[in-house]
């Protein structure tokens, strides 16, 4: 501060001494007219000497650069990770770019005739490279003998991203590729009297793991998105009914298919198909499907609903479940 304050004196000091003849044949009203426009200079160069003209660069340096064309995030799926609604695609979650990040956070509520799920969560894009989620699943019965039914799981995800770039290599057929793992661990069961492991149910176990390797092609002229992903798991009912069972306990891969159209930049509609094992003998476990509207009126917001087909679930309502999937998105 003093340092600035004496600059800008000296530079008055300066301007004075060869303008000094000049201002002996000025009236007083010019002189005094002169010391008040050389006084303004002084304070305009003392406050330029308090401004850091890199403290703006400084907190800008952690903002999220918001880089990616709106909707090439995706949206989350009903375990967490970035994708459509019942599958995850090789797109990393976010709006950040190679050199940002981004994340959002989602509810996703599933009702069908017999059977809600809930599931929220976050997920975190960093680099557009690597992708990691955090997510929560609860499940309810709402008929009898499982009106009281609640089972919850907790998923935890990572995906990395190995090749292409949906966006970018639209002069080449090699799409986008990235391989993930779930980590997913069931919590019990409640509302059942005696009944409190999936265990008691058939399965071989309440944790497990789920690998996949996620290909998703962009056409930027024609608008159209699509992924396919092999899933290698063990999970039943995507694991809320454990994994394993009676029936089979080893990995077998699963195929997952997702088509979408976007019709603008904000709304996009499409199918998805799920493959699923057959463990237990006490869930004859059918293959998932859906169709889906996804709208997203700015990058921070998306909000998608869909018709969803579950199949039979468990044996003791044993008919297919169909239902509306909504599912609420936030983020950057």
């Amino acid at each position: 501060m003093k340092q600035a304050s004496r600059t800008a004196l000296l530079a008055g000091m300066a301007l004075a001494v060869p303008l000094a003849p000049a201002m002996a044949q000025m009236t007083a009203t010019q002189q005094e007219a002169w010391a008040a426009s050389q006084e303004k200079k002084a304070e305009q160069a003392l406050q330029g000497a308090k401004t850091d003209p890199v403290e703006p660069e400084q907190r800008d340096r952690w903002a999220p650069d918001m880089g990616k064309l709106t909707a090439t995030g995706g949206v989350i799926q009903v375990e967490g990770a970035g994708g459509g609604g019942l599958t995850p695609w090789a797109l990393i979650t976010g709006y950040g770019t190679r050199d940002s990040y981004g994340a959002s956070a989602h509810y996703t509520y599933v009702a069908t005739q017999d059977y809600k799920l809930k599931s929220y969560g976050v997920a975190v894009g960093i680099m557009d490279r690597v992708e990691l989620s955090a997510a929560k699943q609860e499940f309810y019965g709402s008929l009898a003998p499982l009106n009281n039914l609640r089972i919850t799981q907790d998923i935890f995800g990572v995906k990395l991203k190995v090749a292409g770039d949906a966006v970018y290599n639209q002069d080449q057929w090699l799409p986008q590729i990235s391989v993930g793992a779930m980590f997913k661990r069931n919590n019990g069961i409640g509302g059942l009297g005696a009944v409190t492991s999936v265990k008691q149910l058939g399965a071989a176990s309440d944790a497990g793991i789920d690998y996949y390797v996620s290909a998703t092609k962009l056409f930027l002229e024609q608008s159209i998105l699509l992924n396919g992903t092999v899933r290698l798991t063990k999970a039943n009912q995507m694991g809320i009914l454990g994994f394993g069972g009676d029936k089979n306990d080893r990995y077998q891969p699963m195929g997952e298919f997702s088509a979408a159209y976007l019709i603008n930049r904000k709304l996009a509609i499409g199918a998805e198909y799920r493959m699923k094992p057959r463990n237990l003998t006490a869930d004859n476990e059918k293959d998932y499907y859906d169709a889906f509207v996804a709208w997203f009126p700015s990058k921070n917001l998306s909000v998608t609903l869909a018709y969803v087909s579950l199949g039979d679930i468990t044996i003791y309502n044993p008919k297919r479940q169909d239902g509306v999937y909504l599912s609420l998105q936030a983020g950057f």
